[in-house]
């Protein structure tokens, strides 16, 4: 398998994860005051961490060869704007062919606002940046709104693992 046909694996399966945890959030009795919802004072809000997560997305497909990608920076303003979001962006990965990702040895270079640059090989970018920054931003939302006492636990964020469930033999 690929690198890349993994990597938009993980982000699919890891999107339905936020969908069903936005879905889930949109009927705690806080409501959409969740998305204000921060995990500590130097943290951004769950509004933010969705839409951080969805541009880890969007930002490895433009450096992996679909630079022309848009990208929508605004906040996200209902757990409704929050799901098409998430719709939107999923439909760009299934829409996304991974033959077209560069070789996996080829050189991926960034610099990050705070005028850090980097180089590394396109399965490194992948695999070392583009994924941790994904998953960091998904756990942020998933504690959010576990510390706010939305009732979720592990088989909520590993969802997707149901489809290989298999009974105990008898």
């Amino acid at each position: 398998m690929s690198y890349a046909t993994a990597a938009l694996a993980t982000y699919t399966n890891m999107l339905g994860t936020l969908d069903n945890l936005v879905a889930k959030a949109s009927a705690h009795p806080k409501g959409e005051a969740l998305l204000q919802a921060r995990l500590a004072e130097d943290m951004f809000p769950l509004h933010t961490q969705i839409r951080f997560t969805l541009d880890q997305v969007a930002t490895a497909l433009k450096r992996l060869g679909n630079p022309g990608l848009a990208t929508d920076e605004s906040d996200i303003t209902s757990f409704a704007d929050a799901r098409e979001r998430i719709a939107a962006t999923k439909a760009v990965i299934a829409a996304t062919d991974p033959g077209t990702w560069p070789a996996s040895s080829d050189t991926v270079e960034f610099t990050l606002p705070n005028g850090m640059s980097f180089a590394m090989q396109a399965h490194e970018y992948c695999r070392d940046w583009a994924t941790p920054q994904f998953y960091f931003h998904l756990m942020a939302a998933y504690a959010i709104l576990r510390a706010e006492g939305l009732a979720i636990g592990k088989i909520d964020y590993v969802g997707h693992m149901m489809k290989y469930l298999r009974q105990p033999a008898a």
